[in-house]
């Protein structure tokens, strides 16, 4: 099974200027990119704050929403570890899973080692200052797998994870 991180960033490396901060500052590059992977991932990941801001779930997608403690309707919600939620996702036949935010949810999958891949798509904008993609360090060595434009100032960087 493949498990791979899907985020925007901004060119001076931010996902958001605070935890409220609604992914529309992204392209509609970026916005179909995302549609088109996650789709064809078929399992997205997302914590409740990410799950908020978009505020509904998204079509053509098993939305699952880790929490400990929200319910939201129309989707699952799991408060499985990392670990715990891939394995089951495995035994029940998933191929791909996308995780899709937010920084916390980011941190623990690839603290737990379970992440193969990462898109980011990097956006012709700054903050200069806001959320970073991860909440505490993370030590992992990457290999950049492709580079591509995909319209509006936008690059896509696809990386593998070094195990």
């Amino acid at each position: 099974m493949k498990i791979f991180i899907i985020a925007a960033v901004t060119a001076d490396g931010f996902i958001a200027k605070n935890e409220n901060h609604a992914a529309s500052w992204t392209s509609k590059a970026d916005k179909n990119f995302f549609k088109e992977t996650t789709k064809r991932a078929g399992v997205i990941v997302m914590g409740s704050r990410t799950y908020e801001t978009i505020g509904k779930p998204l079509p053509g997608r098993r939305n699952i929403v880790l929490s400990r403690t929200k319910k939201f309707e129309g989707v699952e919600v799991s408060a499985e570890s990392p670990t715990e939620l891939a394995s089951r996702l495995e035994k029940e036949g998933v191929k791909e899973i996308a995780i899709c935010g937010g920084a916390s949810v980011y941190t623990e999958f690839m603290k737990a080692g379970l992440v193969d891949a990462l898109y980011l798509t990097v956006e012709p904008i700054l903050f200069g200052a806001g959320m970073t993609m991860f909440r505490e360090p993370i030590d992992a060595k990457l290999e950049l797998k492709e580079a591509r434009p995909i319209g509006d100032g936008a690059v896509v960087l696809e990386y593998i994870v070094i195990r």
